[in-house]
């Protein structure tokens, strides 16, 4: 992973916000921390505010309180990527079409099982420490939901990988599974009682108001450059700099602005939309639930709870976009779609509309691979959340912390062998193949 040496770094553009994410909006205003406006030093150079920046942090400083370090968040916690996840802090794979695991693919399984573990660690570890209530952060698990015959035959053949690897989960059927969501469109189910689920944008709002000095945020601070300065770095923001030993960049598809990865990550949008608040006596079973959906890329949907009654999260579609930015029309668009599969799986919620639509952005690389580790001396990447952003960044974000400091963990271990990130194809081969796939891997999911 490691690139030629080079002396200065400056990012080709920053990120954008993808529409309004209901996870804000709902939310009381954010007390933010104060933009870096002088020079500072620092042990350590965070770039990036979200679920891998913030983790970093507070994994060194959990290795040791005396680091100094500076996390730099281009916008508003909450208000990015993060801020517009559908909360899941899985512990088991999220493809549940895996071929058989035996052999190489069981120990990737466990692997895989081991790094989303340490990210549910960490989660719940600040979670049992600063009191966060269930609204926030509630290890209640997730289910994942069919709506077909083709999705039964997924969670059926799931749950034997599932039984022969001694993990904990049931089989529910469509009665069983109707009594939980009040919907009669979902044929099947498989609960995971391990998966934690979090309002993502009170979530990591929580995560970076724990953090304690030397950990220091600074917010509205977007990180515009960095170069080789003596034995360290020096990155410098709109109205400050920070001189730094070592730099976390934990900003995912926007290394790639920095010069990093170029060519090896697939920049994805998933898009959601939230409905307004709606009386729960419309809607029978359980008030609060989580599913994702049998066959991938097919939809999550999510029931939560308020002050003022209940609420649909309905997240499907997905756009290649290089430019790592989505336009009005695109949000719509998807939009559109959300309004007919919430019609079809909730009739008795005829009329109820959706207020608020948002995009969100991913960082996939063509292998499955985290972009990760050493790129210049002193420079470490935690990036490439490949779709499963709290539970992958989470985790790499720990890492990457774990490598700046030299500790040696069986996480890290994980980190080691895996391969780097492959290269793509020339465009517009890329383009054309990521819209292609993904059109072909939605028309696949069908009904779900």
């Amino acid at each position: 992973m490691t690139q030629a040496a080079r002396n200065v770094f400056v990012a080709s553009r920053l990120p954008k916000r993808a529409g309004v994410s209901g996870w804000v909006a709902t939310l009381q205003p954010r007390t933010l921390r104060a933009a870096l406006s002088e020079a500072i030093s620092a042990d350590v150079t965070i770039i990036g505010g979200g679920f891998a920046g913030l983790s970093a942090g507070h994994r060194i400083s959990r290795l040791d309180p005396t680091v100094r370090v500076a996390i730099l968040e281009a916008g508003i916690v909450g208000e990015g990527p993060a801020g517009a996840n559908s909360g899941f802090i899985v512990d088991l794979p999220h493809e549940v079409s895996s071929d058989d695991f035996s052999g190489e693919s069981e120990g990737k399984f466990r692997d895989s099982v081991l790094l989303q573990r340490s990210a549910i660690a960490l989660a719940s570890e600040l979670a049992a420490e600063n009191g966060w209530s269930k609204d926030l952060f509630d290890p209640c698990g997730r289910y994942s939901i069919a709506m077909s015959a083709e999705g039964d035959k997924h969670l059926e053949a799931y749950s034997q990988q599932l039984a022969k690897m001694g993990e904990a989960h049931r089989l529910l059927g469509r009665e069983e599974i109707e009594a939980v969501t009040g919907s009669k469109a979902f044929t099947s189910a498989l609960f995971s009682p391990g998966t934690i689920i979090v309002q993502p944008a009170a979530y990591i709002r929580a995560v970076a108001d724990c953090l304690r000095e030397p950990v220091t945020l600074f917010e509205q601070t977007p990180a515009l450059s960095f170069e080789r300065s003596g034995d360290g770095w020096l990155v410098k923001t709109p109205t400050g700099t920070v001189r730094a030993g070592k730099i976390i960049m934990a900003n995912n598809g926007h290394a790639e602005s920095f010069g990093f990865f170029r060519g090896r990550l697939l920049h994805v949008f998933t898009y959601a939309s939230l409905t307004e608040e709606f009386d729960p006596v419309r809607l029978g079973g359980e008030r609060k639930w989580a599913a994702t959906p049998a066959l991938p890329m097919g939809t999550t949907v999510r029931r939560i709870n308020t002050g003022g009654g209940d609420r649909i999260l309905v997240r499907s579609r997905y756009s290649y976009n290089p430019g790592i930015e989505v336009s009005d029309a695109a949000i719509r668009s998807a939009g559109r779609l959300h309004d007919g599969k919430f019609a079809h799986r909730f009739p008795t919620l005829a009329g109820v509309g959706m207020q608020y639509r948002w995009g969100g952005a991913m960082a996939l690389t063509r292998n499955h691979v985290p972009a990760f580790g050493e790129l210049e001396r002193g420079v470490f990447a935690a990036c490439g959340c490949n779709g499963l952003g709290a539970s992958n960044s989470t985790a790499a974000g720990i890492a990457a912390a774990e490598r700046v400091l030299g500790h040696r963990s069986e996480l890290g271990r994980i980190y080691d062998k895996l391969a780097a990130p492959v290269l793509l194809p020339p465009q517009p081969l890329t383009t054309i193949g990521a819209k292609l796939h993904l059109a072909w891997r939605e028309w696949s999911a069908g009904a779900e």
